[in-house]
């Protein structure tokens, strides 16, 4: 049996040889897809830890990013367990790092975990303006808009980028869901997005439910 602490210890203290080889383990043993998730879930709180060491001063920017090249090994590791089937897309989503943000650990989380559950997730990066969203959208045609931000500004970039979709005729042709810390139910409803959410598990759910 996975031991979910000390998988998420092994995450916090960028352990990768351990976090790999537990999870390779782990596979072996068939396990449901909610134990999978459960894993899951475990990094991520790994994640927050790593974040939290960042923000005392005892890990560095080097650190995040490795930390967040770790989880998407790690997530690699369960996406066979975690379901979706790589032929069949179930939606294509269009996802960035908004305008004035260059964040983009929970934007690769929640990319990672899409496409596992069987999205095609096109992500064009981080600090996009309003206008790099709204010529996706036209391009692509996709059946939601991501967002993510950790910065508090972030929020006006977001409303400012729905603002655009609705000036361009194409917001009422997707979903939109915001991401990030700074997030909130009051936050979603100045901004006018369809959902928010500050855990990459529970967006893709929302997503999924979107396109069932």
């Amino acid at each position: 049996m996975l031991d979910l602490k000390a998988l998420t210890e092994a995450v916090g203290e960028l352990d990768e040889e351990k976090v790999l080889a537990d999870l390779e383990a782990f596979v072996a043993t068939n396990p449901t897809e909610e134990e999978a998730q459960e894993a899951v879930a475990a990094c991520q709180a790994g994640m927050a830890i790593v974040g939290d060491l960042f923000e005392q001063g005892e890990y560095f920017v080097g650190d995040l990013i490795f930390a967040g090249e770790l989880l998407t090994s790690a997530i690699d590791v369960l996406k066979p367990v975690i379901g979706g089937d790589s032929s069949a897309k179930i939606g294509t989503i269009v996802l960035g790092t908004v305008a004035g943000d260059l964040h983009d650990i929970g934007k690769n989380i929640f990319k990672s975990m899409a496409e596992a559950a069987g999205f095609e997730v096109v992500d064009i990066g981080i600090d996009q303006p309003a206008s790099a969203f709204v010529e996706k959208v036209k391009e692509l045609k996709p059946a939601i808009v991501g967002m993510s931000g950790v910065l508090t500004l972030a929020l006006e970039s977001m409303k400012d980028t729905v603002d655009a979709l609705k000036e361009a005729g194409v917001r009422d042709d997707v979903k939109i869901i915001i991401g990030g810390n700074p997030v909130t139910q009051e936050a979603s409803d100045q901004i006018g997005s369809d959902a928010f959410t500050t855990n990459a598990a529970e967006g893709v759910k929302i997503c999924q439910a979107w396109v069932a």
